[in-house]
């Protein structure tokens, strides 16, 4: 129970903490270039411009090493963490805005 606990809040932790590019991350999401998918990684939407990719990168890579030491703290894999952020990155976006679900397709929320 306390690993689980543990698990969690260093999840939710992850989620709070704003990443060095937040500004433009918001901007991004708002204008409909990148989206939450349910793997805890973002994804260039439907119909954004090639730029959104270098965005999409560096945050997934930022995100790739949290999730890492967060597994490792917890003693699970970094796909669990993942997922479990997934899940609250697309519960926590804003209606309107692109997610991409399990199933891989892409919907407005």
């Amino acid at each position: 129970m306390r690993n689980t606990l543990t698990f969690a809040l260093a999840v939710v932790s992850l989620l709070v903490a704003l990443p060095a590019a937040a500004n433009e991350l918001d901007a991004a999401k708002a204008a409909g270039h990148v989206g939450e998918q349910a793997d805890g990684f973002l994804g260039v939407a439907p119909g954004a411009p090639p730029s959104a990719q270098g965005l999409v990168s560096r945050i997934n890579e930022e995100r790739a090493v949290h999730y890492g030491e967060i597994a490792a703290k917890n003693e699970t894999s970094p796909a669990a963490v993942a997922a479990l952020a997934g899940k609250k990155l697309t519960d926590r976006t804003s209606s309107g805005q692109w997610i991409r679900g399990a199933d891989g397709k892409w919907r407005k929320k």
